[in-house]
């Protein structure tokens, strides 16, 4: 996708989020909604791009760092 094209994307993707934000939404409403947006997205490309790691796996990660 050109980049014109990404951006386009991009903006109609954030008018779209703010047409579903209440109109007394302050800037940083609004900052975090893009926020959480994007990190879901993040999380739904790495699903489509096979970057997962087992429900375990995770529970031994979660276990190290948690001194278990």
């Amino acid at each position: 996708m050109p980049p014109e094209d990404a951006m386009a994307t991009t903006i109609n993707e954030v008018r779209k989020l703010l047409d579903t934000l209440p109109t007394d939404s302050s800037l940083e409403d609004i900052q975090h909604s893009i926020y959480v947006r994007q990190k879901v997205q993040r999380g739904l490309d790495d699903v489509r791009n096979g970057r997962l790691i087992s429900q375990e796996d995770a529970e031994q990660k979660m276990a190290q760092w948690l001194g278990e």
